[in-house]
């Protein structure tokens, strides 16, 4: 087999430098590179690339007028801590949330779900 690794997710949007601040921010990682239409974060989980797209339509979750094309998961140890963290940088808590007990859904501010969750599948 040949080497081939996951290097690290792209995530297209309006601005890739503002999309980049705020998953730093959140993250605690910061700003590796930028040009102007390519950011990358480099943080704890890794890196996250982030690319400038004019033509950027934000999904539509729940309802599947425009489609999910990925989410981003982050693992934490306190739920409501990391909630009010990503609100506070500007992320929004959707209204429905199918497993609030352990997993909560938020908004990117370029409109892209992703959760935060206590629940990690490969722990034993």
């Amino acid at each position: 087999m040949p080497g081939i690794r996951l290097c690290s997710p792209t995530i297209s949007c309006p601005n890739a430098l503002e999309l980049a601040a705020f998953y730093a921010d959140i993250t605690g990682g910061r700003i590796a590179y930028s040009d102007d239409v390519w950011a990358t974060v480099d943080g704890p989980g890794g890196r996250i690339d982030f690319q400038s797209d004019p033509a950027y339509v934000p999904p539509t979750w729940p309802e599947p007028t425009v489609p999910i094309q990925f989410h981003l998961d982050f693992d934490v140890d306190d739920l409501n801590a990391a909630a009010s963290q990503v609100l506070a940088a500007g992320a929004t808590k959707y209204t429905h949330q199918p497993n609030a007990d352990h997993c909560l859904v938020f908004a990117d501010p370029a409109g892209h779900p992703f959760c935060l969750s206590t629940w990690d599948p490969l722990s034993p």
